[in-house]
């Protein structure tokens, strides 16, 4: 018998090495793989940030294009004599419709997740849920098309004039960044802790003074996030509100006339400019501003949840 036995004892610790030696070259290979990844990510973001930042600053360093009046001109005439390069009109546009976008979306946004989530929170998912989840898979160009076929003449109707400007524009988007301010406050709201409703619901408090005064002061900086990441949406959003801004080189002096965002010239431009010259170069420098926005955004969500955690 005591043969047999440290046979099986053998084999056993034969298969027990095998199978931490496989474990090993497994781990092995995950983390090769993951390192990989993560090496290549990081390669193709410092790729496009260098690209574009290169592109961007040549307009300033090479072509003499001075940063005053490229932040602060109002003129825009790349094709005139003499050419101007001001992009304050597109850069104003962008801010216009991005804040008053989230103006519009964050309240709406706001009640469909306390909907959701406190006061009817299984027939609120049941049905605002998927709903959400639509608007989220709808594509920009059909935004853009239901505002230009129905927001433009609506505005037309009530207010006069052509309907196409910032309101049309700041309309199409508050309703594109709907879902993804939603679906952050929701998710912000469920990981509450349960004992804070209860405590206060213990108290004497009832659901709204609850809400208003424990939930939303608790959550704020969660729900601030949840407004930035759609202001970011909304910055870089071109096709949609291209269709319906009106893409005119001034800045608006009310929310019905025409304007333009930094989207809406690059789209438009880029393609009829030849590589390297200075209307081009001009055009990788909002791109520019693009980008950094998207960075600052970025900063802000990043503040906002260490404020969170804290």
């Amino acid at each position: 018998m005591e043969p047999i036995e440290g046979k099986a004892y053998m084999e056993q610790n034969k298969r027990s090495r095998g199978m931490k030696e496989r474990h090993y070259w497994e781990e092995w290979t995950g983390r090769i793989y993951t390192s990989v990844c993560v090496v290549f990510l990081v390669a193709v973001i410092v790729s496009i940030v260098y690209f574009v930042a290169s592109k961007g600053v040549a307009t300033f360093v090479v072509n003499g294009v001075s940063l005053q009046e490229f932040f602060f001109g109002t003129k825009w005439s790349p094709d005139g004599e003499p050419k101007s390069f001001g992009a304050l009109p597109f850069i104003t546009g962008s801010f216009a419709v991005t804040v008053l976008a989230a103006l519009i979306a964050s309240p709406l946004s706001l009640c469909a997740a306390l909907f959701m989530t406190e006061i009817v929170p299984k027939s609120g998912k049941r049905i605002l849920q998927p709903a959400i989840e639509l608007l989220s898979g709808i594509p920009s160009v059909v935004y853009g098309f239901v505002g230009l076929t129905v927001i433009v003449p609506l505005l037309r109707d009530v207010f006069g004039g052509q309907g196409i400007g910032i309101l049309a524009g700041c309309l199409v988007l508050s309703v594109m960044i709907l879902p993804t301010i939603t679906s952050i406050m929701a998710d912000a709201l469920s990981s509450l802790p349960g004992g804070l409703r209860e405590s206060s619901y213990a108290l004497g408090a009832t659901r709204w003074q609850t809400i208003a005064r424990v939930i939303i002061p608790t959550l704020l900086p969660a729900l601030l996030t949840g407004i930035i990441l759609g202001m970011a949406r909304a910055f870089g959003e071109a096709l949609a509100v291209q269709m319906v801004i009106g893409n005119a080189p001034h800045i608006p002096q009310s929310l019905l006339e025409s304007a333009s965002t930094l989207t809406s010239v690059i789209t438009l431009s880029m393609g009829n400019t030849a590589m390297g010259s200075v209307h081009n170069n001009a055009l990788w420098s909002m791109a520019l501003v693009l980008l950094l926005m998207t960075f600052i955004f970025v900063l802000l969500v990043r503040l906002l949840e260490r404020r969170n955690r804290i």
